[in-house]
């Protein structure tokens, strides 16, 4: 049986078997790596270990190669403590090889290991890993940077990392110049602290396979010089990592130390309520203050601040040792002796001496991360496809990059814009289009004009409130105001009602007038003179809603041309391209506004004097205004007499019963044919009236009536028709949209590629967004690779 000394090294040569819901589903053993006799190798460097466990250790190393660690929960052991906490020496005793310690910078960056059990030579490779610059800005996309040539000899590390680490608290510097330049700190370093990682990947057989990252150590104060915003950066850096649900906590806990008062804890605490990720690690156990042994060793059998993969502890060489240059293998060798002779510890239980020593501590990370590996590779799988998805449909959201023939582009630009909006201009089904749009203005021009139509009434004026007079029978038969001629509602069902307002001119106005303009006339004729006047009248109020009309197509015209160009030149704005084509086209607008306008003038012009080769449909109108006045005029009956006739229907061999008027009607009507006058109707007899005195007045009145219906009916057509054919489709008259464009933005010239290529500029955002997805696609498109390739 050996003796007691000799068993408690073999215990602690023997990793803890518990378990932990991170390694949950692992057909592993807590226990089932051990040491070589006689090999410097160390956990899962044991030649017994599965290839395919190690292989996926291999695989998340290559994954935080790729940076996707920015975008998924990679799995990752994180260091933690407050300062002072012996986290160093924890590092220096798993990696085997030395940190600076002179300067203090390495607490002030995150260092990330990566260690790799190789049988090749040992190395080690360093290297930077921006993500701030010089103010603490994030920067858009992480950087990375290889600081130095492979380093072969463990004596040469702790420079390389002391100069890297300046490196990472001066980002504005470019890093040769620390590597290369003297060994020594800048008298004002730009950074206190930072989130810029210093890499080390280090290679050999004395390592064992395991990825960690030493965090900043936590601080409650700040010294002479110091930022108090550096409490907040490193809090905020430690909880980056640890919020994670993939990062091993690995706590350190100094035994010198109040475990109450070390802020580590209780952050760990917070992230990891439960402690099912946090292993704690009791640091400087020889330092612990006599008669507190007890509570120490509490920790150890977890039954204080328990966790599920328990505490262990771990005794480092202290200062005089490592000045010494005390080897790795030596620094082992005195820790054993430590745990196996100091009786607090030698006297623990053997299942609780599986819990001491740097040996069974890393044996036992190795196999949480790699069996925590292997739970999240299905997951990471799926995250990857989800985010290289989203990444694709953020680049799909972003404008087309700009081409490298930089004249070609703008020529299609111009071209497609063209062609749309031509096809704007000739007209779009849609309810919203152009022309749409500019149907109802036309519609109010319409109505504006034909509002104009001069208010003839075939009565003298009223003297009283009464409307008494010889128009007086209008009120007495019931039927109300002056109503339009039935003919005229036929043909316009909108017609407006005649108010008896101020607008009138009355039968008796216009005798007057009549017989002021005789000079030398016969008796019963009238200069042509008054309908001349009557007229000129009228269509001299046509100017305001001409000019309504045109404005409001000019500014529909400019506004739907607007939003067309933004349609296909809004993602152009940083290059002026956008404001440009604008520009120009507002002014390819003026320029057909100015001769449009022109044109419709000159129309407005041509109807101010009157004039019409249209004889029938004019002396049609006349021939019915001229019955419809006169039958007002009689004393027969007035607007009944006429409402009646207008009513007729010929009678026809059907049911319907006939009126005595009706009857009356249809023998005149047979009367008159009888004797040889045919082609009568019935609202022809108000012509048979006896005569009026008034009747050169009703005539006057019906010739610029009916004048009236000719000239605003093609007048309504023809300003709407030139406005229509010399601005809107006008702005492309032969093709005019292009080759304004090309003059416009004189791209054209001999400077036209240098401007086209101005023009298309993109905002620097859209620069700076593309250039992260791009990268991030290649990021999570890399890993999703190395996914695949573990697989195979």
């Amino acid at each position: 049986m050996p003796r007691r000394p000799e068993l408690r090294r073999r215990m602690l040569a023997t990793p803890p078997s518990s378990t932990s819901p991170l390694t949950a589903g692992s057909d592993e053993t807590a226990g089932g790596a051990r040491l070589v006799p006689g090999a410097g190798a160390i956990g899962l460097s044991d030649p017994l270990y599965s290839a395919a466990r190690r292989k996926m250790l291999d695989l998340v190393n290559r994954l935080h190669n790729t940076g996707v660690q920015r975008d998924v929960d990679l799995p990752v052991i994180a260091v933690i403590g407050n300062q002072s906490a012996g986290k160093s020496s924890l590092i220096e005793s798993i990696s085997g090889i030395t940190l600076p310690r002179a300067s203090g910078t390495c607490t002030r960056c995150p260092t990330e290991c990566r260690l790799t059990y190789s049988q090749q030579p040992w190395q080690c490779v360093v290297s930077l890993r921006f993500i701030t610059d010089a103010r603490g800005q994030a920067l858009g996309t992480a950087r990375n940077e290889s600081f130095g040539e492979v380093i072969f000899d463990k004596k040469q590390v702790e420079e390389r990392i002391r100069r890297a680490q300046r490196a990472a608290l001066n980002p504005s510097t470019r890093p040769i110049q620390f590597l290369q330049g003297a060994d020594e700190d800048p008298t004002v370093p730009e950074l206190s602290f930072t989130t810029n990682c210093v890499c080390l990947q280090i290679r050999g057989s004395d390592v064992a396979d395991l990825s960690f990252c030493d965090l900043p150590g936590l601080i409650s104060s700040v010294g002479k010089g110091g930022k108090e915003s550096d409490i907040g950066l490193i809090t905020s850096l430690v909880t980056s990592y640890i919020s994670k649900p993939s990062c091993i906590i690995l706590l350190t806990v100094a035994c010198e130390t109040d475990f109450e008062n070390q802020g580590a804890h209780h952050i760990a605490k917070q992230h990891d309520p439960e402690g099912k990720r946090t292993i704690g690690v009791l640091t400087k156990p020889d330092r612990i203050p006599g008669g507190e042994e007890a509570r120490w060793t509490r920790f150890i059998k977890n039954e204080y601040e328990p966790l599920e993969n328990g505490w262990f502890s771990v005794k480092q060489p202290d200062s005089r040792a490592l000045a010494a240059g005390i080897t790795w293998a030596d620094a082992r060798k005195q820790e054993g002796e430590y745990f196996a002779s100091a009786s607090v510890w030698s006297e623990l239980d053997p299942e609780y001496q599986r819990y001491l020593g740097t040996t069974n501590l890393t044996e036992r990370l190795s196999q949480i991360l790699s069996e925590l590996i292997a739970k999240r590779l299905p997951e990471l799988q799926d995250e990857l496809q989800g985010l290289l998805q989203k990444t694709e449909e953020a680049l799909r959201q972003l404008p087309k990059p700009p081409s490298n023939d930089a004249f070609a582009e703008i020529l299609h630009l111009i071209s497609d814009f063209a062609r749309d909006m031509a096809k704007h201009l000739e007209g779009t089904p849609e309810g919203h289009g152009l022309l749409q749009t500019l149907r109802p203005v036309q519609d109010r021009f319409k109505k504006a004009i034909r509002e104009t139509a001069p208010d003839f009434r075939p009565a003298v004026r009223p003297r009283d409130t009464r409307k008494h007079g010889d128009y007086s029978s209008e009120e007495d038969d019931g039927e109300g105001r002056y109503q339009q001629p039935e003919f005229l509602r036929a043909e316009e069902p909108d017609a407006w009602n005649i108010e008896n307002d101020d607008r009138a001119v009355y039968v008796d106005e216009v005798m007057t007038r009549a017989r002021q303009a005789t000079t030398r006339e016969l008796p019963d004729y009238y200069p042509f003179v008054v309908i001349q006047e009557y007229i000129t009248a009228v269509t001299s109020k046509w100017d305001v809603p001409t000019r309504s009309l045109f404005d409001s197509v000019q500014k529909i015209l400019t506004g739907y041309v607007k939003n067309i160009v933004a349609q296909h030149f809004s993602k152009f704005t940083q290059g002026g391209l956008h404001q440009h084509v604008m520009t120009v086209l507002n002014e390819h607008i003026k320029s057909r506004c100015a001769e449009t306008i022109t044109k419709v003038l000159w129309l407005l012009e041509l109807e101010q004097r009157p004039c019409t080769l249209n004889g029938h449909y004019y002396s049609d109108y006349r021939d019915k205004f001229v019955a419809h006045y006169r039958a007002h005029r009689s004393s027969s009956g007035s607007v009944a007499l006429l409402t009646k006739l207008e009513g007729y229907t010929p009678p026809n061999n059907s049911k319907y019963v006939p009126s005595d008027f009706q009857k009356h009607t249809a023998q005149v009507l047979s009367g008159l044919g009888a004797i040889g006058i045919s082609g009568v109707n019935a609202t022809d007899l108000p012509k048979l009236l006896p005569s009026d005195p008034y009747e050169p007045a009703l005539n006057i009145m019906a010739c610029v009536r009916a004048y009236f219906q000719v000239s605003y009916k093609r007048y309504v057509d023809y300003v709407p028709m030139a406005v229509d054919h010399e601005l809107v489709l006008g702005l492309d008259k032969g093709g005019a949209l292009e080759s304004v464009l090309l003059k416009g933005l004189g791209i054209t010239g001999s400077d036209g590629p240098r401007r086209c290529k101005e023009f298309l500029q993109e905002p620097p955002n859209v620069v700076t967004r593309r250039q992260e997805l791009q990268k991030r696609w290649e990021r999570l498109d890399i890993a999703k690779k190395e996914l695949m390739d573990i697989w195979l």
